[in-house]
């Protein structure tokens, strides 16, 4: 491919300096800062009483406030939050080119198409990877502030390979999100895409086709639909939406007209 290192520096250079990055960082924390808030209201009740509506949610969790509870709300959330916000930063790498009006400039570099869509995808690959790693580490931090019961190397190993887990089924399952931002040619229409799929996830797991469902099969991976058994079957349908995701990309900007 010619000109793929170019193309990763210049999309790194647009990366590093958008307003985009603090933002969806910004919004991956509160995940680990909730998860805090609703155990100091667990370990807390007079006060949760008081507080009332926040109170009565976090008595309504069925967690105990300690470590795998805590966990266990990180690590559902990403599953939930996880398609919307990665889903922006998709929106935003393949979509910024139509919506600021410079796909023509960039095509007109001596760069080939296929370099330019595989530069995107590493951006936006290492760019959800740091905030899943970021929320980790907040959450650990945040946990041990808490001073919850109930830690040990085992507990901390089995929830940082939960949230790994999760996190890289929810960026496989949104890979077609960078398919509708470059045919819709801007942001709305990949967020679109994934309020949509939400919707429908939860839709899905409702009425227990969840794990033919690929927007599902993350969140049934955390049990935040209850026990669900998930096969080899399962996770191939999570690698094949990824594949095609990408796959469908890369061919719509080899094939069709962009300029338009």
């Amino acid at each position: 491919m010619t000109g793929t290192r170019g193309a990763l520096w210049s999309e790194t250079l647009k990366a590093r300096r958008t307003k985009v990055l603090p933002l969806t960082a910004a919004g991956f924390a509160m995940l680990p800062l909730m998860a805090g808030f609703f155990m100091f209201l667990k370990k807390n009740s007079k006060l949760a009483h008081r507080l009332g509506l926040a109170g009565a949610k976090a008595g309504m969790l069925d967690i105990k406030a300690d470590w795998p509870g805590f966990m266990k709300i990180i690590v559902q959330g990403m599953s939930a939050i996880g398609i919307l916000l990665f889903t922006i930063i998709i929106a935003w790498v393949f979509g910024r080119e139509f919506s600021d009006r410079t796909g023509k400039d960039l095509l007109a570099l001596p760069t080939s198409r296929s370099s330019i869509v595989l530069a995107k995808f590493v951006v936006g690959l290492v760019w959800m990877s740091a905030v899943t790693v970021m929320v980790l580490v907040l959450g650990f931090a945040i946990g041990a502030a808490s001073h919850l019961p109930g830690w040990s190397a085992s507990v901390a190993l089995r929830w940082s390979w939960m949230m790994v887990a999760t996190s890289l089924m929810t960026i496989a399952v949104i890979s077609p999100a960078a398919l509708v931002a470059s045919a819709g040619k801007g942001y709305l229409a990949p967020v679109g895409f994934a309020i949509l799929v939400l919707v429908l996830a939860q839709v899905f797991s409702a009425t227990g086709w969840g794990p033919f469902f690929p927007w599902a099969i993350p969140g049934l991976y955390t049990g935040a639909g209850g026990e669900v058994n998930l096969g080899l079957a399962n996770y191939m349908i999570v690698v094949l939406t990824s594949g095609a995701g990408i796959a469908a990309t890369f061919a719509y900007w080899r094939f069709a007209d962009q300029t338009r």
